[in-house]
Protein backbone atom coordinates (compact mmCIF):
# COMPACT_ATOMS: atom_id res chain seq x y z
CA UNK A 1 0.00 0.00 0.00
CA UNK A 2 1.41 3.39 -0.98
CA UNK A 3 0.50 6.56 0.91
CA UNK A 4 1.14 10.26 0.51
CA UNK A 5 2.72 12.49 3.12
CA UNK A 6 -0.03 15.07 3.02
CA UNK A 7 -2.22 12.82 5.19
CA UNK A 8 0.20 12.77 8.09
CA UNK A 9 -1.56 15.59 9.89
CA UNK A 10 -4.87 13.75 9.58
CA UNK A 11 -3.49 10.77 11.43
CA UNK A 12 -3.37 12.75 14.65
CA UNK A 13 -7.11 12.29 15.08
CA UNK A 14 -8.02 10.95 18.52
CA UNK A 15 -10.84 8.83 17.12
CA UNK A 16 -9.91 5.13 17.27
CA UNK A 17 -9.67 3.27 13.99
CA UNK A 18 -13.04 2.04 12.83
CA UNK A 19 -11.87 -1.53 12.41
CA UNK A 20 -10.67 -1.67 16.03
CA UNK A 21 -14.26 -1.15 17.12
CA UNK A 22 -17.15 -3.56 16.66
CA UNK A 23 -18.85 -4.27 13.35
CA UNK A 24 -22.21 -5.97 13.97
CA UNK A 25 -24.97 -7.36 11.83
CA UNK A 26 -28.06 -5.19 12.02
CA UNK A 27 -30.33 -7.13 9.70
CA UNK A 28 -30.11 -9.62 6.88
CA UNK A 29 -32.86 -9.34 4.30
CA UNK A 30 -33.27 -12.11 1.81
CA UNK A 31 -34.17 -15.72 1.42
CA UNK A 32 -32.08 -18.79 2.11
CA UNK A 33 -33.86 -20.71 -0.64
CA UNK A 34 -32.56 -21.30 -4.13
CA UNK A 35 -31.67 -18.03 -5.80
CA UNK A 36 -33.47 -17.04 -8.98
CA UNK A 37 -31.70 -14.84 -11.48
CA UNK A 38 -34.47 -12.22 -11.26
CA UNK A 39 -33.94 -11.92 -7.49
CA UNK A 40 -30.25 -11.01 -7.68
CA UNK A 41 -29.70 -7.47 -6.38
CA UNK A 42 -28.10 -5.23 -8.99
CA UNK A 43 -27.85 -1.87 -7.15
CA UNK A 44 -28.11 -0.38 -3.66
CA UNK A 45 -28.49 3.30 -2.77
CA UNK A 46 -29.15 5.35 0.39
CA UNK A 47 -30.95 8.66 -0.02
CA UNK A 48 -29.35 11.92 1.13
CA UNK A 49 -30.99 11.76 4.56
CA UNK A 50 -30.15 8.12 5.22
CA UNK A 51 -33.76 7.41 6.16
CA UNK A 52 -34.50 5.44 3.00
CA UNK A 53 -32.58 2.67 1.27
CA UNK A 54 -33.48 1.56 -2.27
CA UNK A 55 -32.45 -1.68 -3.92
CA UNK A 56 -32.99 -2.80 -7.51
CA UNK A 57 -32.77 -6.32 -8.90
CA UNK A 58 -32.46 -8.11 -12.20
CA UNK A 59 -36.22 -8.58 -12.33
CA UNK A 60 -36.76 -4.84 -12.77
CA UNK A 61 -38.15 -4.40 -9.25
CA UNK A 62 -37.29 -1.74 -6.70
CA UNK A 63 -37.71 -2.27 -2.97
CA UNK A 64 -37.44 0.75 -0.68
CA UNK A 65 -36.68 0.28 3.02
CA UNK A 66 -37.31 2.90 5.69
CA UNK A 67 -35.37 3.17 8.91
CA UNK A 68 -37.53 2.97 12.02
CA UNK A 69 -36.43 6.30 13.49
CA UNK A 70 -39.03 6.06 16.28
CA UNK A 71 -37.01 3.39 18.04
CA UNK A 72 -35.17 4.21 21.23
CA UNK A 73 -31.57 5.38 20.79
CA UNK A 74 -30.14 2.37 22.62
CA UNK A 75 -31.84 -0.06 20.25
CA UNK A 76 -30.48 -0.81 16.80
CA UNK A 77 -32.45 0.79 14.00
CA UNK A 78 -34.48 -1.62 11.91
CA UNK A 79 -35.14 -1.22 8.20
CA UNK A 80 -38.73 -2.02 7.27
CA UNK A 81 -40.19 -2.37 3.80
CA UNK A 82 -41.61 1.00 2.75
CA UNK A 83 -42.82 0.11 -0.74
CA UNK A 84 -42.18 -2.30 -3.59
CA UNK A 85 -42.88 -1.67 -7.25
CA UNK A 86 -41.87 -2.76 -10.73
CA UNK A 87 -39.73 -0.11 -12.37
CA UNK A 88 -38.85 -1.72 -15.71
CA UNK A 89 -40.17 -4.60 -17.74
CA UNK A 90 -38.46 -6.59 -20.50
CA UNK A 91 -38.70 -5.02 -23.94
CA UNK A 92 -37.69 -5.88 -27.46
CA UNK A 93 -36.04 -3.57 -29.98
CA UNK A 94 -37.57 -4.72 -33.26
CA UNK A 95 -35.33 -2.46 -35.32
CA UNK A 96 -32.14 -4.04 -33.97
CA UNK A 97 -33.68 -7.42 -33.04
CA UNK A 98 -32.35 -6.91 -29.53
CA UNK A 99 -33.87 -7.91 -26.21
CA UNK A 100 -33.73 -5.20 -23.54
CA UNK A 101 -33.42 -6.63 -20.05
CA UNK A 102 -35.48 -5.32 -17.18
CA UNK A 103 -32.46 -5.34 -14.85
CA UNK A 104 -32.05 -2.15 -12.80
CA UNK A 105 -28.53 -0.87 -13.45
CA UNK A 106 -28.55 2.23 -11.23
CA UNK A 107 -30.74 4.06 -8.74
CA UNK A 108 -30.14 7.68 -7.76
CA UNK A 109 -32.15 9.68 -5.24
CA UNK A 110 -32.99 13.32 -5.84
CA UNK A 111 -32.78 15.80 -2.95
CA UNK A 112 -36.14 16.09 -1.24
CA UNK A 113 -37.97 19.40 -1.82
CA UNK A 114 -41.53 18.59 -0.65
CA UNK A 115 -43.49 15.81 1.00
CA UNK A 116 -42.81 13.48 -1.91
CA UNK A 117 -39.55 11.73 -2.71
CA UNK A 118 -38.08 11.28 -6.15
CA UNK A 119 -35.60 8.81 -7.56
CA UNK A 120 -34.13 7.94 -10.94
CA UNK A 121 -33.82 4.35 -12.10
CA UNK A 122 -32.47 2.93 -15.32
CA UNK A 123 -32.08 -0.31 -17.17
CA UNK A 124 -29.92 -0.69 -20.28
CA UNK A 125 -31.88 1.82 -22.37
CA UNK A 126 -34.58 3.73 -20.48
CA UNK A 127 -34.39 6.10 -17.51
CA UNK A 128 -37.43 6.76 -15.35
CA UNK A 129 -38.18 9.40 -12.73
CA UNK A 130 -40.35 8.04 -9.92
CA UNK A 131 -42.40 9.96 -7.39
CA UNK A 132 -42.77 8.18 -4.05
CA UNK A 133 -45.55 9.68 -1.94
CA UNK A 134 -47.82 8.80 0.97
CA UNK A 135 -51.60 9.13 1.12
CA UNK A 136 -53.10 9.80 4.55
CA UNK A 137 -56.53 11.23 3.62
CA UNK A 138 -59.35 10.48 1.21
CA UNK A 139 -62.12 12.75 -0.07
CA UNK A 140 -65.67 11.58 0.71
CA UNK A 141 -69.24 12.93 0.57
CA UNK A 142 -69.62 13.81 -3.11
CA UNK A 143 -72.95 14.71 -4.74
CA UNK A 144 -72.73 11.96 -7.35
CA UNK A 145 -73.08 8.21 -7.10
CA UNK A 146 -71.26 5.61 -9.11
CA UNK A 147 -74.11 5.44 -11.65
CA UNK A 148 -73.88 9.13 -12.44
CA UNK A 149 -70.20 9.00 -13.29
CA UNK A 150 -69.14 9.60 -16.85
CA UNK A 151 -68.94 6.49 -18.96
CA UNK A 152 -65.86 7.96 -20.60
CA UNK A 153 -63.91 7.52 -17.38
CA UNK A 154 -63.43 3.82 -16.82
CA UNK A 155 -64.14 2.51 -13.36
CA UNK A 156 -61.89 -0.45 -14.05
CA UNK A 157 -58.88 1.82 -14.01
CA UNK A 158 -57.64 2.00 -10.38
CA UNK A 159 -55.89 5.30 -11.13
CA UNK A 160 -58.91 6.99 -12.76
CA UNK A 161 -60.52 10.03 -11.22
CA UNK A 162 -63.96 8.42 -11.28
CA UNK A 163 -62.80 5.35 -9.44
CA UNK A 164 -61.39 7.40 -6.56
CA UNK A 165 -64.64 9.35 -6.30
CA UNK A 166 -66.98 6.40 -6.52
CA UNK A 167 -65.33 4.48 -3.70
CA UNK A 168 -66.63 7.00 -1.19
CA UNK A 169 -70.02 7.85 -2.71
CA UNK A 170 -71.89 4.56 -2.82
CA UNK A 171 -73.37 5.10 0.63
CA UNK A 172 -74.80 8.54 -0.18
CA UNK A 173 -77.92 8.10 -2.39
CA UNK A 174 -79.47 11.21 -3.87
CA UNK A 175 -82.73 11.88 -5.66
CA UNK A 176 -82.80 11.64 -9.42
CA UNK A 177 -85.12 12.94 -12.11
CA UNK A 178 -87.48 10.07 -13.01
CA UNK A 179 -87.79 11.32 -16.58
CA UNK A 180 -84.04 11.18 -17.10
CA UNK A 181 -82.24 8.10 -15.93
CA UNK A 182 -79.14 8.69 -13.76
CA UNK A 183 -79.58 12.48 -13.87
CA UNK A 184 -79.32 14.05 -10.40
CA UNK A 185 -82.00 16.56 -9.32
CA UNK A 186 -81.29 19.01 -6.48
CA UNK A 187 -84.41 20.69 -5.10
CA UNK A 188 -82.74 22.89 -2.52
CA UNK A 189 -79.30 23.85 -1.24
CA UNK A 190 -79.80 21.27 1.48
CA UNK A 191 -79.51 18.57 -1.15
CA UNK A 192 -75.94 19.61 -1.87
CA UNK A 193 -73.15 18.26 0.26
CA UNK A 194 -69.68 19.67 0.74
CA UNK A 195 -67.04 16.96 0.20
CA UNK A 196 -64.79 16.35 3.16
CA UNK A 197 -61.55 14.53 3.85
CA UNK A 198 -61.27 11.60 6.19
CA UNK A 199 -58.19 9.92 7.57
CA UNK A 200 -57.23 6.57 6.10
CA UNK A 201 -54.49 4.07 6.76
CA UNK A 202 -51.30 5.46 5.16
CA UNK A 203 -50.51 4.00 1.77
CA UNK A 204 -47.40 4.51 -0.36
CA UNK A 205 -47.63 5.10 -4.10
CA UNK A 206 -44.86 4.96 -6.70
CA UNK A 207 -45.83 7.01 -9.75
CA UNK A 208 -43.68 7.37 -12.89
CA UNK A 209 -43.44 11.10 -13.60
CA UNK A 210 -40.91 11.19 -16.44
CA UNK A 211 -39.52 8.69 -18.94
CA UNK A 212 -36.18 9.54 -20.57
CA UNK A 213 -35.80 7.22 -23.53
CA UNK A 214 -34.35 6.84 -27.04
CA UNK A 215 -31.13 8.72 -26.28
CA UNK A 216 -28.62 5.89 -25.82
CA UNK A 217 -27.55 3.52 -28.55
CA UNK A 218 -25.42 1.53 -26.11
CA UNK A 219 -25.95 0.10 -22.63
CA UNK A 220 -26.40 2.64 -19.83
CA UNK A 221 -24.01 2.05 -16.92
CA UNK A 222 -24.18 5.24 -14.84
CA UNK A 223 -26.52 7.91 -13.51
CA UNK A 224 -25.49 10.98 -11.53
CA UNK A 225 -27.60 13.88 -10.27
CA UNK A 226 -26.04 17.33 -10.49
CA UNK A 227 -25.68 19.58 -7.46
CA UNK A 228 -27.84 22.20 -9.21
CA UNK A 229 -30.78 19.77 -8.70
CA UNK A 230 -31.97 20.54 -12.23
CA UNK A 231 -29.87 18.25 -14.41
CA UNK A 232 -28.39 14.77 -14.38
CA UNK A 233 -26.07 12.77 -16.60
CA UNK A 234 -26.39 9.29 -18.00
CA UNK A 235 -23.45 7.35 -19.43
CA UNK A 236 -23.30 4.39 -21.74
CA UNK A 237 -20.31 2.59 -23.24
CA UNK A 238 -19.37 5.39 -25.65
CA UNK A 239 -21.35 8.52 -24.79
CA UNK A 240 -22.43 10.68 -21.86
CA UNK A 241 -25.64 12.71 -22.10
CA UNK A 242 -26.83 15.66 -20.02
CA UNK A 243 -30.54 15.83 -19.19
CA UNK A 244 -32.87 18.36 -17.64
CA UNK A 245 -35.25 16.77 -15.16
CA UNK A 246 -38.19 18.59 -16.75
CA UNK A 247 -37.43 17.71 -20.38
CA UNK A 248 -37.76 14.14 -21.60
CA UNK A 249 -37.46 14.49 -25.37
CA UNK A 250 -34.10 16.26 -25.53
CA UNK A 251 -30.63 15.72 -24.09
CA UNK A 252 -27.18 17.12 -24.80
CA UNK A 253 -24.26 14.93 -25.70
CA UNK A 254 -21.29 16.09 -23.59
CA UNK A 255 -18.86 13.20 -24.16
CA UNK A 256 -18.53 11.07 -27.29
CA UNK A 257 -15.60 8.66 -27.65
CA UNK A 258 -17.06 6.66 -30.52
CA UNK A 259 -14.45 6.43 -33.32
CA UNK A 260 -15.37 6.95 -36.95
CA UNK A 261 -14.40 3.36 -37.59
CA UNK A 262 -15.55 0.95 -34.88
CA UNK A 263 -12.56 -1.25 -35.65
CA UNK A 264 -10.44 1.47 -34.05
CA UNK A 265 -12.35 1.24 -30.77
CA UNK A 266 -9.84 0.85 -27.93
CA UNK A 267 -11.76 1.77 -24.77
CA UNK A 268 -15.25 2.21 -23.38
CA UNK A 269 -16.76 4.34 -20.63
CA UNK A 270 -17.31 2.38 -17.43
CA UNK A 271 -18.63 4.93 -14.90
CA UNK A 272 -19.35 8.65 -14.51
CA UNK A 273 -20.23 11.00 -11.67
CA UNK A 274 -20.84 14.70 -11.07
CA UNK A 275 -18.75 16.69 -8.58
CA UNK A 276 -20.63 16.99 -5.25
CA UNK A 277 -20.59 20.81 -5.25
CA UNK A 278 -19.18 22.17 -8.54
CA UNK A 279 -22.05 21.69 -10.97
CA UNK A 280 -19.84 22.12 -14.06
CA UNK A 281 -17.39 19.34 -13.18
CA UNK A 282 -17.79 15.62 -13.71
CA UNK A 283 -15.47 12.64 -13.97
CA UNK A 284 -15.71 9.48 -16.03
CA UNK A 285 -13.58 6.35 -16.09
CA UNK A 286 -12.62 4.02 -18.91
CA UNK A 287 -11.65 0.43 -19.49
CA UNK A 288 -8.03 1.53 -19.98
CA UNK A 289 -7.66 2.40 -16.31
CA UNK A 290 -7.98 6.14 -16.93
CA UNK A 291 -10.20 8.67 -15.16
CA UNK A 292 -10.86 11.99 -16.88
CA UNK A 293 -12.08 15.19 -15.24
CA UNK A 294 -14.18 17.42 -17.50
CA UNK A 295 -15.39 21.01 -17.13
CA UNK A 296 -18.55 21.90 -19.06
CA UNK A 297 -17.62 25.59 -18.91
CA UNK A 298 -14.76 25.04 -21.34
CA UNK A 299 -16.77 23.61 -24.22
CA UNK A 300 -20.13 22.04 -25.02
CA UNK A 301 -18.59 18.74 -26.12
CA UNK A 302 -15.98 17.76 -23.56
CA UNK A 303 -13.62 16.07 -26.00
CA UNK A 304 -10.70 17.68 -24.17
CA UNK A 305 -10.24 17.10 -20.48
CA UNK A 306 -9.36 19.37 -17.59
CA UNK A 307 -7.26 16.57 -16.07
CA UNK A 308 -6.42 12.94 -16.79
CA UNK A 309 -5.73 10.56 -13.92
CA UNK A 310 -3.66 7.63 -15.09
CA UNK A 311 -0.86 5.53 -13.62
CA UNK A 312 1.75 4.19 -16.00
CA UNK A 313 2.42 0.47 -15.66
CA UNK A 314 5.91 -0.90 -15.45
CA UNK A 315 6.54 -2.56 -18.87
CA UNK A 316 8.38 -5.39 -17.14
CA UNK A 317 5.27 -6.30 -15.16
CA UNK A 318 2.79 -6.30 -18.04
CA UNK A 319 0.99 -9.52 -18.91
CA UNK A 320 -1.89 -10.81 -20.96
CA UNK A 321 -4.30 -9.76 -18.20
CA UNK A 322 -2.90 -6.27 -17.58
CA UNK A 323 -5.53 -4.47 -19.63
CA UNK A 324 -8.37 -6.44 -18.05
CA UNK A 325 -7.35 -5.90 -14.44
CA UNK A 326 -6.68 -2.19 -15.06
CA UNK A 327 -10.29 -1.70 -16.14
CA UNK A 328 -11.90 0.79 -13.72
CA UNK A 329 -15.26 -0.55 -12.58
CA UNK A 330 -16.30 2.39 -10.37
CA UNK A 331 -15.35 6.02 -9.81
CA UNK A 332 -16.51 8.32 -7.03
CA UNK A 333 -15.82 11.81 -5.73
CA UNK A 334 -15.13 12.24 -2.03
CA UNK A 335 -17.73 14.19 -0.08
CA UNK A 336 -15.30 17.10 0.18
CA UNK A 337 -14.83 17.07 -3.58
CA UNK A 338 -11.04 17.08 -3.38
CA UNK A 339 -10.35 13.41 -4.09
CA UNK A 340 -11.43 10.81 -6.63
CA UNK A 341 -11.74 7.13 -5.75
CA UNK A 342 -11.31 4.49 -8.46
CA UNK A 343 -11.68 0.73 -8.23
CA UNK A 344 -10.03 -1.68 -10.64
CA UNK A 345 -9.95 -5.44 -10.30
CA UNK A 346 -7.15 -5.73 -7.73
CA UNK A 347 -6.80 -2.28 -6.15
CA UNK A 348 -8.53 0.84 -4.92
CA UNK A 349 -6.80 4.14 -5.68
CA UNK A 350 -7.28 7.64 -4.30
CA UNK A 351 -6.41 10.57 -6.56
CA UNK A 352 -5.94 14.20 -5.61
CA UNK A 353 -7.50 16.61 -8.11
CA UNK A 354 -4.29 18.65 -7.91
CA UNK A 355 -2.01 15.63 -8.59
CA UNK A 356 -3.33 13.78 -11.66
CA UNK A 357 -0.06 12.08 -12.60
CA UNK A 358 -0.18 9.39 -9.87
CA UNK A 359 -2.51 8.22 -7.09
CA UNK A 360 -1.81 9.55 -3.63
CA UNK A 361 -2.99 6.29 -2.07
CA UNK A 362 -3.19 2.73 -3.38
CA UNK A 363 -4.86 -0.09 -1.44
CA UNK A 364 -4.53 -3.75 -2.36
CA UNK A 365 -7.93 -5.43 -2.21
CA UNK A 366 -7.22 -9.06 -3.10
CA UNK A 367 -3.64 -9.21 -4.33
CA UNK A 368 -3.62 -12.92 -3.48
CA UNK A 369 -5.69 -13.51 -6.64
CA UNK A 370 -2.96 -12.32 -8.97
CA UNK A 371 -1.65 -15.86 -9.40
CA UNK A 372 -5.16 -17.15 -10.16
CA UNK A 373 -5.95 -14.78 -13.03
CA UNK A 374 -5.98 -17.62 -15.55
CA UNK A 375 -8.75 -19.52 -13.78
CA UNK A 376 -10.62 -16.27 -13.08
CA UNK A 377 -10.46 -15.46 -16.77
CA UNK A 378 -11.85 -18.85 -17.70
CA UNK A 379 -14.88 -18.52 -15.42
CA UNK A 380 -15.38 -14.82 -16.35
CA UNK A 381 -14.92 -13.64 -12.76
CA UNK A 382 -12.12 -11.37 -13.91
CA UNK A 383 -14.80 -9.18 -15.54
CA UNK A 384 -16.74 -8.61 -12.31
CA UNK A 385 -17.38 -4.94 -11.55
CA UNK A 386 -16.90 -4.10 -7.88
CA UNK A 387 -18.10 -0.81 -6.45
CA UNK A 388 -16.35 1.36 -3.85
CA UNK A 389 -17.66 3.78 -1.24
CA UNK A 390 -16.48 6.68 0.93
CA UNK A 391 -17.44 7.02 4.58
CA UNK A 392 -19.34 10.22 5.50
CA UNK A 393 -16.15 11.91 6.77
CA UNK A 394 -13.98 10.59 3.87
CA UNK A 395 -11.71 8.82 6.35
CA UNK A 396 -12.65 5.27 5.40
CA UNK A 397 -12.97 3.44 2.10
CA UNK A 398 -15.02 0.31 1.56
CA UNK A 399 -15.11 -2.15 -1.32
CA UNK A 400 -16.18 -5.74 -1.90
CA UNK A 401 -14.49 -8.99 -2.80
CA UNK A 402 -15.20 -12.71 -3.20
CA UNK A 403 -16.46 -15.20 -0.62
CA UNK A 404 -18.75 -12.38 0.61
CA UNK A 405 -15.70 -10.52 1.92
CA UNK A 406 -15.46 -6.76 2.07
CA UNK A 407 -12.57 -4.52 3.06
CA UNK A 408 -12.53 -1.28 5.06
CA UNK A 409 -9.41 0.89 4.77
CA UNK A 410 -8.51 3.63 7.25
CA UNK A 411 -6.77 6.42 5.34
CA UNK A 412 -5.44 8.06 8.50
CA UNK A 413 -4.00 5.13 10.46
CA UNK A 414 -3.10 2.99 7.43
CA UNK A 415 -5.10 0.09 8.88
CA UNK A 416 -7.13 -2.42 6.94
CA UNK A 417 -9.76 -4.94 7.99
CA UNK A 418 -11.25 -7.79 5.97
CA UNK A 419 -14.73 -8.91 7.06
CA UNK A 420 -17.20 -11.51 5.87
CA UNK A 421 -20.92 -10.85 5.49
CA UNK A 422 -22.86 -14.11 5.62
CA UNK A 423 -25.57 -15.84 7.60
CA UNK A 424 -23.07 -18.39 8.84
CA UNK A 425 -20.95 -15.69 10.46
CA UNK A 426 -24.00 -14.08 12.03
CA UNK A 427 -25.27 -17.36 13.46
CA UNK A 428 -21.85 -18.28 14.85
CA UNK A 429 -21.74 -15.20 17.07
CA UNK A 430 -24.23 -14.71 19.92
CA UNK A 431 -24.25 -10.94 19.29
CA UNK A 432 -23.76 -11.00 15.53
CA UNK A 433 -20.27 -9.53 15.57
CA UNK A 434 -18.09 -9.73 12.48
CA UNK A 435 -14.56 -10.98 13.12
CA UNK A 436 -11.62 -9.93 10.94
CA UNK A 437 -10.59 -12.46 8.31
CA UNK A 438 -7.26 -13.28 6.75
CA UNK A 439 -6.73 -14.98 3.41
CA UNK A 440 -3.60 -17.13 3.25
CA UNK A 441 -1.93 -19.49 0.81
CA UNK A 442 -1.53 -23.22 1.41
CA UNK A 443 -3.27 -23.28 4.76
CA UNK A 444 -3.16 -26.89 6.06
CA UNK A 445 -6.35 -28.37 7.40
CA UNK A 446 -4.89 -28.71 10.89
CA UNK A 447 -4.11 -25.00 11.00
CA UNK A 448 -7.52 -23.90 9.73
CA UNK A 449 -9.42 -21.46 11.94
CA UNK A 450 -12.52 -19.30 11.70
CA UNK A 451 -10.36 -16.22 11.23
CA UNK A 452 -8.28 -17.64 8.38
CA UNK A 453 -9.32 -18.92 5.01
CA UNK A 454 -7.33 -20.48 2.22
CA UNK A 455 -7.36 -18.96 -1.26
CA UNK A 456 -8.17 -22.38 -2.68
CA UNK A 457 -11.33 -22.67 -0.59
CA UNK A 458 -12.82 -19.31 -1.57
CA UNK A 459 -16.22 -19.35 -3.25
CA UNK A 460 -16.10 -17.05 -6.28
CA UNK A 461 -19.85 -17.28 -6.79
CA UNK A 462 -20.39 -15.41 -3.52
CA UNK A 463 -19.32 -11.82 -4.07
CA UNK A 464 -20.23 -8.37 -2.79
CA UNK A 465 -20.42 -6.19 -5.90
CA UNK A 466 -22.87 -3.48 -4.80
CA UNK A 467 -22.86 -1.41 -1.64
CA UNK A 468 -23.84 1.92 -0.13
CA UNK A 469 -22.59 3.78 2.95
CA UNK A 470 -25.08 5.70 5.09
CA UNK A 471 -24.55 9.45 4.44
CA UNK A 472 -24.26 10.39 8.13
CA UNK A 473 -23.42 7.25 10.10
CA UNK A 474 -21.04 4.31 9.96
CA UNK A 475 -23.71 1.97 8.69
CA UNK A 476 -23.36 0.11 5.41
CA UNK A 477 -25.62 -1.87 3.11
CA UNK A 478 -24.06 -4.63 1.01
CA UNK A 479 -25.68 -6.82 -1.63
CA UNK A 480 -24.59 -10.42 -2.10
CA UNK A 481 -26.61 -12.21 -4.80
CA UNK A 482 -30.21 -11.93 -3.52
CA UNK A 483 -29.35 -11.04 0.08
CA UNK A 484 -29.02 -7.56 1.56
CA UNK A 485 -26.69 -7.20 4.56
CA UNK A 486 -27.16 -4.20 6.86
CA UNK A 487 -24.14 -3.75 9.10
CA UNK A 488 -23.37 -1.15 11.81
CA UNK A 489 -20.52 -0.55 14.20
CA UNK A 490 -20.84 0.09 17.95
CA UNK A 491 -17.70 1.49 19.58
CA UNK A 492 -19.05 1.13 23.14
CA UNK A 493 -19.61 -2.64 23.02
CA UNK A 494 -17.28 -4.59 25.28
CA UNK A 495 -17.25 -8.15 26.60
CA UNK A 496 -20.26 -9.15 24.56
CA UNK A 497 -22.52 -6.43 25.93
CA UNK A 498 -25.58 -6.31 23.67
CA UNK A 499 -27.65 -3.83 25.66
CA UNK A 500 -26.90 -1.06 23.19
CA UNK A 501 -27.79 -3.01 20.09
CA UNK A 502 -30.98 -4.74 21.05
CA UNK A 503 -29.66 -7.90 19.39
CA UNK A 504 -31.57 -10.63 21.15
CA UNK A 505 -32.63 -14.07 20.07
CA UNK A 506 -36.22 -14.09 18.82
CA UNK A 507 -38.69 -16.20 20.77
CA UNK A 508 -41.41 -18.28 19.14
CA UNK A 509 -44.02 -15.55 19.45
CA UNK A 510 -41.82 -13.07 17.62
CA UNK A 511 -41.19 -15.64 14.92
CA UNK A 512 -44.94 -16.14 14.42
CA UNK A 513 -45.45 -12.39 14.07
CA UNK A 514 -42.64 -12.23 11.54
CA UNK A 515 -44.18 -15.05 9.50
CA UNK A 516 -47.58 -13.30 9.46
CA UNK A 517 -45.97 -10.08 8.22
CA UNK A 518 -44.09 -11.98 5.55
CA UNK A 519 -47.29 -13.67 4.35
CA UNK A 520 -49.02 -10.30 4.08
CA UNK A 521 -46.13 -8.91 2.08
CA UNK A 522 -46.27 -11.86 -0.32
CA UNK A 523 -49.95 -11.21 -0.90
CA UNK A 524 -49.41 -7.50 -1.51
CA UNK A 525 -46.46 -7.65 -3.84
CA UNK A 526 -46.94 -10.98 -5.53
CA UNK A 527 -43.18 -11.28 -5.68
CA UNK A 528 -43.00 -14.27 -3.32
CA UNK A 529 -39.59 -13.19 -2.13
CA UNK A 530 -40.04 -12.82 1.62
CA UNK A 531 -38.53 -15.15 4.14
CA UNK A 532 -37.67 -15.24 7.86
CA UNK A 533 -34.38 -13.61 8.65
CA UNK A 534 -32.94 -15.85 11.32
CA UNK A 535 -32.23 -15.79 15.02
CA UNK A 536 -30.90 -12.29 15.45
CA UNK A 537 -32.83 -10.26 12.89
CA UNK A 538 -36.31 -8.97 12.33
CA UNK A 539 -38.47 -9.62 9.27
CA UNK A 540 -36.20 -10.28 6.34
CA UNK A 541 -37.95 -9.01 3.27
CA UNK A 542 -35.71 -9.61 0.34
CA UNK A 543 -34.69 -6.85 -1.98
Amino acid sequence: MRRANHHAESGSSTEPPLQDQGWYFNQIKGTCAEVNDADIISCVEYDKTGEFLATGDRGGRIVIFQRDIQQKPQIRVNHNVYCTFVSHEPEFDYLKSLEIEEKINKIRWLPRTNNARFLLSTNDKTIKLWRITERHKRATGYNLTRDQLSNSDSLDDPNSYSNHLSESMNNHPIRTDSSRVNTPRFCSPADLRVPRFEDIEPTVEAIPRRVFANAHAYLINSLSVNSDQETFLSADDLRINLWNLQITDQSFNIVDIKPNNMEDLSEVITAAQFHPSACSLFVYSSSKGTARLCDMRERALCDKHAATFEETDDPRGRSFFSEVINNISDVSFSHSGRYILTRDYLTVKVWDLNMPYEPVETYLVHEYLRTKLCSLYENDCIFDKFECQWSPDDRYIMTGSYNNHFSVFDRYSNHEVLLEASREVMESSPVGKLRPRKVVWGLPLAAWSEDKISVESMDFNRKLLHMSWHPHENSVALAGTSTLYLIDYYPELENGDTSKTGMVVMDMQDAEVEEEQNAEMRDLTGLNRVDAAGDITTAATTA
